[in-house]
This record gives C-alpha cells, structure tokens and sequence, in this order.
C-alpha cells in the first residue's frame, strides 16, 4: 500500500506565521494529537513544488501530514475529514484573532509516487 499523505498546500498570502499557526493547531487538535503523540502520524512543513503567484520569491508552503503506519480507507478517509475540519476552525480563528483574511487552505490526499 502506497504511503497515506495528505497535503495542505496555503495560497501566496500565507506567511511563515501562518504556516506555523496552522502546524500547531493541527497538532494540538483531538484526535490528531493523540495519534502524534503515538507516533502515528506525522506533520511537518514542505516547500511546495507547485509555487503559488503571489507568494514570496514564487514559493509556496506546503504542510504534509503522513499516517506512518497504513491504515484501512474509512480510517484515512475519518482522518481526511478531522483535517478538514481542523483547517475550517483554525481559519475561523485566524479571522478573529488576525487582520485580514486568513489564507485559503486546499487540503489534498497525495500517494507515496507523487500522484494524487
């Protein structure tokens, strides 16, 4: 089975602050940080092989989410999902807390070859 990644790719308004706002919250949010805190899934940040007009320098950030031990479809399909979720919350509280918009999120699920 090819390796269970999910990647949130930020558009070119997105800085540094926010990537590291955005890792944060995702890992302190329930469920996500007890499977971190097991070992079982991994976020980490990633410049974007795609950059994004706008961004600084043309570069885009990326963070990758990958589930170290393979799990069945409804589980990474759950934990897809939790994602989702936890990127709405964090951009509702983005809006709140910070000027301006939040930066859009896309949340995508990505094999281990590249295709996705």
């Amino acid at each position: 089975m090819a390796d269970q990644t999910i990647r949130l790719r930020l558009d070119g308004t997105a800085d540094a602050r926010d990537v590291g706002a955005l890792m944060a919250w995702l890992a302190r949010e329930e469920p996500l940080e007890e499977r971190v805190r097991a070992g079982g899934l991994r976020i980490s940040e990633a410049r974007s092989s795609e950059p994004e007009s706008g961004a600084p320098m043309g570069v885009g950030s990326e963070i990758v989410v990958a589930l170290v031990s393979s799990a069945a479809a409804p589980v990474f399909n759950q934990l897809v999902q939790e994602i989702r979720r936890a990127v709405v919350a964090w951009r509702d509280n983005r809006r709140e807390v910070e000027h301006g918009d939040p930066p859009q999120v896309d949340v995508d699920v990505v094999s281990s070859d590249g295709d996705g």
